[in-house]
């Protein structure tokens, strides 16, 4: 990420832009101040991987490295309480 200020951004929008296109953000400053960006354009939620929220802090990695093995689901039957299907469950 870069910084440009206003100025010379007046002078070099077209570059500012084709830098942004390329993928690279650039931070556009008054007085020193970050006020705006110029970035690329790009889905919220399409092809973002978990590698991708840990490096931008959006979410914290998990703590077990192993893949999560899915169980068969468990049939519940009305009367049946929950902590006593768990307790079996885990036997």
């Amino acid at each position: 990420m870069s910084e440009i200020g206003i100025r010379q951004l007046r002078q070099s929008l077209a570059a500012a832009v084709r830098r942004a296109k390329t993928g690279e953000r650039v931070v556009i400053t008054i007085d020193g101040e970050a006020v705006a960006q110029i970035g690329p354009i790009e889905s919220l939620t399409h092809g973002i991987t978990l590698t991708e929220l840990i490096a931008r802090g959006l979410v914290i990695a998990p703590r077990r490295r192993i893949e999560h093995i899915a169980r068969d689901p468990v049939a519940l039957y009305a009367g049946v309480r929950i902590d006593r299907a768990l307790q079996e469950i885990r036997q």
